[in-house]
């Protein structure tokens, strides 16, 4: 039974964060002390080391070996189900539209990595441990831990692999319209760290085709030396072979390519890479032979690591501040996106830690972990990529707000149970 003491406990935990949060807000929109320039350097140092630290912190102390891998087994089975399932839609014939081919139509791929980013990958680090820690124990922590890696290591860069899919398919759709068969290869320019950074008109990529002449034809508005990045790659005859595969879409190994160097480069830039992959190798070394990190350099991390709890939620009252409404993308729109955040998602992790076998306490920790609010991990990627960023952005504002209560209701009624 769940106790007022209990109650007690799980508040006294968690409204601090939300505390950070207001004063953050309040300093922005009540009382003009911070500027939206001051804002954006205080979001910078969050990102760039106070929850990487973080991160590396929590990963570095938790124990890999001992890790629950039904826990992990439900929480993997929940994305692979989700993915499936927005797979299966995506492949069904599209509805209504008609005419002009559905060009005013969002295509299926943009609904999926939307619906699998709102269904599947909450707040896990920042919101996650300090309340199921208060509500489960230390142990839920730990839990959580191995989650937040396979968050950071694997779903995130899957969600990174599926934008810039999208933003591949729309810069060879737009640059390559009638030639898209005929590529074989792509280069991008070294200094584009993502093809969301692609502008209109701009090009960053050149397009080496197997038929020059059809190529040339690709470009014949451009200029001299957008024509000259365009090689032959075929033979004498090239031009016929090139004018029989023109239109399409691009092969699927050049889109692979493509994909892959763009991830690529997007992770090596990113401090959470090398927080979490630096983070669980140390854990895996101290915890198998035994080895305490020096003083010194344990210090140097906490010292920060220690206030990127409170600067992460700091930061999301900033954000928060910044944007014109709490609500963004409509009423209607937003409550969907809370029935899919609170409701679809725990649902589908209670009937994934059923198959797998999780019971009692284990299988609340699981499904409240999933009922927790929107990452923001998700909302950064859809604004860079310029993808229903008004949703998400209304699931991480508004969700924070009501995500203490739902999860609080969770945390009663499972108890009960």
């Amino acid at each position: 039974m769940i106790s007022w003491h209990d109650l007690y406990t799980v508040l006294c935990a968690v409204v601090p964060l939300y505390v950070a949060m207001i004063l953050a807000y309040g300093s922005v929109r009540w009382w003009g002390v911070l500027t939206p320039d001051q804002c954006s350097g205080i979001n910078r140092f969050v990102a760039v080391f106070a929850v990487p630290l973080l991160s590396f912190h929590c990963i570095a102390a938790s124990n890999p070996y001992v890790m629950n891998l039904r826990f992990v087994a439900a929480d993997t089975l929940q994305k692979v189900i989700v993915l499936a399932a927005l797979a299966v839609w995506s492949c069904l014939p599209a509805r209504g539209g008609g005419g002009g081919g559905g060009a005013t139509r969002a295509p299926p791929i943009d609904w999926s990595i939307t619906l699998f980013s709102l269904s599947t990958l909450p707040n896990t680090l920042i919101m996650g441990i300090p309340l199921l820690v208060a509500m489960y124990g230390r142990y839920s922590g730990d839990l959580l831990v191995q989650v937040v890696v396979l968050q950071c290591i694997v779903w995130y860069t899957l969600l990174l692999v599926l934008f810039e899919f999208r933003a591949a398919r729309a810069l060879i759709a737009g640059q390559c319209p009638d030639t898209a068969a005929a590529i074989a290869d792509v280069r991008v320019d070294p200094d584009v760290v993502s093809l969301a950074a692609m502008r209109p008109g701009e090009r960053v990529a050149s397009f080496k085709a197997e038929a020059v002449q059809d190529a040339l034809a690709k470009l014949e508005s451009g200029s001299a030396d957008q024509r000259q990045n365009v090689k032959d790659d075929g033979g004498e005859n090239g031009g016929g072979a090139g004018a029989g595969r023109a239109g399409g879409q691009a092969p699927a190994g050049v889109m692979m390519r493509l994909i892959l160097t763009m991830v690529w480069r997007r992770l090596i830039r990113n401090p959470n890479t090398y927080a979490s992959v630096v983070g669980l190798t140390w854990s895996l070394i101290s915890f198998r032979f035994h080895i305490a990190m020096p003083i010194i350099v344990r210090n140097s991390i906490s010292i920060l690591s220690d206030a990127g709890l409170g600067m992460a939620m700091f930061s999301l009252g900033l954000f928060m501040a910044m944007q014109p409404k709490i609500v963004a993308c409509g009423n209607s729109v937003a409550a969907i996106t809370m029935a899919i955040r609170f409701l679809l998602g725990p649902a589908v992790m209670a009937a994934t830690s059923a198959a797998v076998g999780l019971r009692g306490t284990l299988l609340c920790i699981a499904i409240v972990q999933a009922a927790l609010p929107q990452g923001i991990v998700p909302f950064v990627f859809a604004k860079e990529y310029d993808l229903h960023a008004a949703i998400l952005c209304t699931g991480v504002i508004f969700g924070m707000l009501i995500g203490l209560p739902i999860a609080l209701v969770y945390y009663i009624i499972l108890g009960l149970l």
